[in-house]
């Protein structure tokens, strides 16, 4: 699909339609921006409770990890775009798609097949582009881990080879080699499947964590293909579940510099139309590369209330191919409200102190709705903007504080 020069109406015979693959809580805010632009969204996920699967104009149960079912999906749709929300292991599927000339993948199928593996990027990013980034190496099993850290050296960071979303869920700092059997344990918990395989990283004493968002389109001006970058997001981390993320970051303009180098050098390698979240370590004026996500990124919410269009917004215009606008508009946070363990297996949810969460100045909640909470998912988040990113963060970490998640045994059934 090239620049439209239009946009269709949807559930109409010139409908634009977009195919999401994943209805989790960032594909939710995909197909809000995508429909703001008239776009006919159609989503698949694993069930119907995902919160895109509630607002798309259709939605389909499908297993996103099964080549057949993905491709006879997309054939059932005929979309104009595919648009992988999550990290798949479909992409035989989708390089058929390619192919075929079935539909455009966003940005290309060679993206999702490199970010099925926690090591493809980073491969990518060492040996094909020679970018400054830590010492890693694979293990296969527990034995393998101990003799593969001891090369690396410690502290290193383990984590898990197969990856199921854009979070850091499974990995762990070892500081010795007395925490690597549960580094072991705890990445192998979160991988789909029957795959035992980690990856250490060196672990680089940063002085903090940036995402650089590279949002890529058609330039107006020359109808070639250019990359905007957003102002740089900062964000804290902990067992690899972010906690806040914050924006913008006071950082020397040769880091900045240096960080936008990076990442348009790895957007510009991935090719293809969309936005490109390029997870970077800062030290000084050295960036060292990390991971990317060739979508909308967890650390990226805030910029639904810090940018005059956010991650959401921009992705949505540069996968149609249209012009863009990364302005920031406030200092803002973010801050994850985080699931809790089931206390049976039947029950409904609700969420206690809002009116104070809302009370706070300049403060959003965005509850995402799920019907299930469990350890480790995203169940909203808190939102806040103010006159400097500090002051923003204590607010959005207050909101989240406020609220509480209650479990109520009824009968309710899930859906």
């Amino acid at each position: 699909m090239d620049t439209p020069s239009a946009l269709g109406t949807p559930r109409t015979n010139n409908a634009t339609t977009v195919l999401l693959l994943g209805g989790g809580d960032m594909a939710r805010e995909v197909t809000y921006a995508l429909q703001r632009l008239a776009v006919e969204v159609h989503a698949a996920g694993r069930e119907e409770s995902e919160p895109a699967l509630r607002v798309a104009d259709s939605a389909y149960i499908v297993d996103l990890h099964d080549d057949d079912a993905v491709l006879d999906l997309i054939r059932h749709v005929n979309p104009d775009l595919v648009v992988p929300t999550l990290e798949l292991k479909c992409d035989t599927a989708l390089f058929t798609v390619e192919e075929e000339k079935i539909a455009k993948v966003v940005p290309n199928a060679q993206a999702v097949k490199l970010g099925a593996r926690r090591d493809g990027y980073r491969t990518m990013a060492h040996k094909e582009l020679g970018l400054p980034n830590g010492t890693y190496a694979l293990a296969s099993s527990e034995e393998d881990l101990q003799a593969v850290a001891d090369l690396i050296g410690f502290p290193c960071v383990v984590k898990p080879i197969l990856t199921n979303n854009n979070s850091g869920h499974g990995q762990t700092t070892c500081d010795s080699p007395d925490d690597l059997a549960a580094a072991w344990d705890s990445a192998i918990s979160v991988m789909k499947g029957n795959a035992h395989e980690v990856m250490v990283e060196q672990y680089i004493p940063f002085d903090y964590e940036i995402t650089i968002l590279a949002a890529r389109s058609v330039d107006p001006v020359t109808g070639n293909l250019a990359t905007w970058f957003c102002e740089p997001i900062a964000h804290r981390q902990e067992n690899g579940w972010l906690i806040e993320s914050w924006q913008p970051v006071n950082m020397p303009s040769e880091a900045l510099d240096n960080a936008r180098s990076v990442a348009a050098r790895i957007a510009n390698k991935i090719g293809g139309r969309g936005l490109f979240a390029v997870e970077l370590f800062v030290k000084g004026t050295d960036v060292y590369f990390s991971a990317v996500t060739p979508r909308p990124h967890d650390s990226g919410f805030v910029t639904l209330r810090s940018q005059r269009f956010s991650q959401f917004d921009l992705y949505a215009r540069a996968i149609l191919g249209l012009p863009l606008d990364t302005t920031l508009i406030s200092p803002a946070a973010c801050s994850i409200l985080y699931g809790v363990e089931p206390e049976s297996d039947n029950y409904s949810l609700s969420y206690d102190g809002v009116p104070g969460a809302l009370s706070i100045p300049e403060a959003d909640l965005q509850i995402f709705g799920y019907a299930k909470t469990k350890v480790g998912r995203r169940m909203g988040m808190g939102l806040a903007t103010a006159d400097t990113a500090e002051e923003a963060r204590v607010r959005a970490r207050s909101i989240v504080e406020a609220i509480s998640i209650t479990q109520t045994t009824d009968g309710a059934s899930e859906g």
